[in-house]
């Protein structure tokens, strides 16, 4: 075994998992790779071809970097365990008139917990990804903070990871922007990887219609959940609708209906089967309470007035807010009114670029 120890490298197939596995082999550390096949697409119905970190292509890309340089590569079935977690509650989100975040889901209690389950087995002392976030050790805690590259940071998505499995977590991209990997990749011949086009839907749904996703995996819901209102925050009928799961709080296309004005989807009753519709401005909230949480900067905040940057979706650059932990919850009151808070998203707390907490959203509100 290398001095600087083993480390399993989860290998999506894609140019910033490969390049990880690349960095940490030329550092030294024994590498061995695996890839983890987490849904067949072809059973979901869907129309377009298989992509993304799931397709035999991907699998074979990752394969040949290993083989490349000669460390082993296995892979990993977990489409089971996936399914039963991920998928179903995915599915039971959207019945519940909620917008799930399948991809912090997954990573949190899915993707660590195998690649750690598998690197006990296989002696690695360590588990890495190429996730594109910073981590490092401080006042006994981990600490998950943003990536250098500010476009493709994905700190957010990691906020739900347990302490125990970051002390053996590795994220060899974080120091780094996405055109130096692509240079790397490069220099080193990997032309197919640099080509490769990256995949931004979810994986179990790639051509990204999740209605069409409900629709298949439960055949009777549209037929369940079809014409109920349309109505205004007063309660006045403007028209109807396919039914509740099918819609997400800010929506604005295709709804269906003119009102001579731009209107937006500003909060779903899932009892009544109603979808109420309203303007911009009534979109805008300025609190909400957060859920389920996860400590990473601290083991609590509780008894403090935190002042963070708080993102409440990936691509959220994020809105100065006063935080309140009371509980086991979270409570938010933004500096600045935010468009389209959407409970069953996370929302993920900042002191500087540390990442301090993350939970799913309950529910937002306008405070006085």
């Amino acid at each position: 075994m290398s001095k600087k120890g083993r480390v399993l490298v989860a290998m999506s197939g894609g140019i910033d998992s490969s390049l990880a596995a690349v960095m940490l082999h030329e550092q030294g550390y024994e590498v061995i790779g695996m890839t983890m096949k987490t849904w067949d697409y072809a059973s979901s119905g869907g129309s377009k071809k298989e992509t993304g970190c799931c397709s035999l292509d991907s699998i074979n890309d990752a394969r040949n970097i290993a083989v490349n340089l000669g460390f082993p590569h296995y892979i990993l079935d977990i489409r089971e365990e996936f399914g039963d977690y991920v998928i179903n509650h995915f599915t039971d989100e959207y019945l519940a008139g909620r917008t799930p975040n399948p991809c912090v889901l997954c990573n949190t209690h899915i993707k660590w917990d195998a690649l750690l389950k598998r690197a006990d087995k296989l002696d690695c002392e360590f588990i890495a990804t190429g996730h594109y976030a910073s981590l490092r050790e401080e006042n006994n805690r981990f600490v998950i903070s943003r990536g250098l590259d500010e476009n493709k940071d994905q700190s957010y998505v990691l906020w739900g990871v347990s302490q125990e499995s970051l002390s053996r977590t590795m994220l060899p991209l974080g120091q780094f922007r996405k055109t130096q990997i692509r240079e790397m990749a490069t220099e080193k011949g990997f032309y197919d990887l640099v080509n490769k086009s990256e995949s931004y839907e979810i994986c179990f749904v790639p051509d990204n219609d999740y209605r069409g996703f409900l629709k298949r995996r439960i055949p009777t819901l549209q037929d369940e959940v079809k014409g109920g209102n349309f109505v205004t925050k007063d309660g006045k009928i403007i028209g109807t609708h396919e039914g509740y799961p099918f819609y997400t709080i800010g929506q604005r296309k295709g709804l269906g209906i003119a009102l001579g004005y731009p209107a937006f989807v500003t909060e779903i009753r899932k009892e009544t089967n109603e979808v109420v519709i309203g303007t911009i401005d009534e979109l805008e909230r300025n609190g909400m309470t957060v859920q389920k949480l996860n400590f990473v900067k601290y083991a609590n905040i509780e008894g403090r007035k935190l002042d963070t940057i708080t993102k409440i979706r990936y691509k959220d650059k994020g809105t100065e807010a006063l935080i309140v932990q009371k509980g086991n919850k979270i409570e938010v009151e933004f500096y600045a009114k935010v468009n389209a808070i959407a409970p069953g998203q996370a929302a993920v707390f900042y002191e500087g670029d540390d990442v301090v907490a993350g939970g799913w959203i309950e529910k937002s509100y306008t405070l006085n």
